[in-house]
């Protein structure tokens, strides 16, 4: 195939042909093996010190992964990136790579509950995080001390909806020289590029959009190019024998893939990769779906609140509307105090009662109850989280029998 720009669902359907796979398969095949043999001995170990291309162990890398991780930096138009065996594995690892005891970092308050969890655990491991709302630059700003070396955010917050001062953001990390770090999972490559906002790393959940049918966990961090790692101090003399640029991604999968042992399987990889073929297809009907959702409730009697970018009356209405392309799958509802969200979650039929995000079908999980039960009730009011609060993460059912469903659980 040509070199010329192709358009996104041309680049994902045809991705795995431009590295010509076996026997002329439309998906690059499933490859078990963790080992790899090398008829000269030379060319296995200029593989383990970054001399050549190629496979040494499945801890690290894989035939089938690589095509994952090649199909991923192409959409996220990045320079390189790393598969995980989730996202938060990708997180995870990739800030045990790059920080340091006595390093700190910025992070978003509006965070998903695991993050929040792994973020305070490294505060127990000398690193230091400072909170901050993230939907203004200033306190950003504010937040930044001589040792920052990071700072982390989500595009849209799970389960309020929140939308970060993204660019603003961006342009300060550049000026500081501070990695910034972007969770896109809420929005995936579809509906918005970080690295248009500056972003040095890009990571997303695999899992949950990209792959969308909830049959494989997997996760990804891109580097897209931005950061000059040459200026970073984290960087090990190890990796100081390659070209600067794959410094930083290299570390991320040296000291954070291998060392932690966070690796995907190929079959998990394959998964993911034929379920991204039909991505924007997938995300623009959930989208219109969570639109009408929205919607309805916003104007229903027993609804309270709708957070949800595409109101008019969301607080980053008009920022969401010049970032994304949409306004993304996923709303939160606030129910009248009369309403046990329990007893309106058990009167749905077509929405299902689950804790995942980005699947073909419609979820709905109420929040304070399950997945931010473990941050305590004074963290969650900080972040907005009422005890009524359900999460839904809209599917492509039909929009008429989705409205259907709400309509009739509200009238019970």
């Amino acid at each position: 195939m040509t070199d010329r720009k192709k358009g996104f669902n041309s680049t994902v359907l045809h991705s795995d042909r431009e590295g010509k796979p076996e026997h002329g398969v439309l998906h690059k095949p499933i490859h078990p093996s963790v080992a790899y043999a090398y008829e000269d001995a030379r060319e296995l170990a200029g593989v383990f010190q970054n001399k050549r291309k190629g496979f040494a162990y499945g801890r690290q890398n894989n035939p089938t992964i690589e095509a994952l991780a090649q199909k991923v930096t192409k959409l996220e138009q990045g320079l390189g990136t790393v598969i995980f065996a989730t996202g938060m594995a990708g997180i995870g690892s990739t800030l045990l790579a790059l920080l340091r005891q006595g390093d700190h970092i910025v992070s978003s308050a509006f965070l998903f509950g695991n993050t929040n969890s792994l973020f305070n655990t490294f505060r127990e491991l000398g690193i230091e995080v400072t909170f901050i709302d993230a939907t203004d630059v200033a306190n950003v700003e504010s937040a930044i001390q001589d040792n920052t070396r990071l700072v982390f955010v989500e595009t849209i917050a799970n389960p309020v909806t929140q939308v970060v001062d993204l660019v603003a953001i961006g342009d300060l990390c550049e000026a500081r020289n501070l990695v910034y770090f972007v969770d896109n999972t809420m929005t995936s490559p579809w509906l918005f590029l970080p690295k248009t906002a500056k972003a040095s790393l890009v990571t997303n959940s695999l899992t949950k959009t990209i792959g969308g049918h909830g049959n494989a966990l997997a996760g990804s961090v891109t580097d897209t190019g931005l950061f000059d790692w040459t200026t970073y101090p984290n960087i090990y003399d190890t990796y100081k024998n390659l070209d600067p640029s794959q410094w930083g991604i290299t570390q991320i999968r040296k000291k954070g893939l291998r060392d932690f042992g966070a690796a995907l399987a190929p079959e998990a990889a394959h998964h993911i990769s034929v379920g991204s073929d039909t991505l924007s297809l997938r995300l623009d009907k959930a989208c219109a779906n969570a639109q009408a959702i929205a919607e309805f409730c916003q104007a229903h009697p027993k609804v309270r609140r709708v957070f949800y970018p595409g109101l008019p009356n969301h607080p980053q209405h008009e920022r969401a509307k010049t970032l994304f392309r949409h306004f993304g799958a996923l709303l939160s509802i606030e129910l009248d105090n009369a309403i046990d969200c329990f007893d309106f979650l058990n009167k749905l039929e077509l929405v299902l009662s689950s804790s995942h995000l980005g699947d073909n079908r419609t979820l709905a999980i109420p929040v304070a109850h399950t997945i931010y039960y473990e941050m305590g009730a004074e963290r969650r009011a900080s972040m907005g989280i009422a005890d009524s609060m359900i999460r839904l993460s809209v599917g492509i059912e039909d929009t008429k029998d989705l409205l259907a469903d709400f309509e009739q659980a509200l009238a019970g």
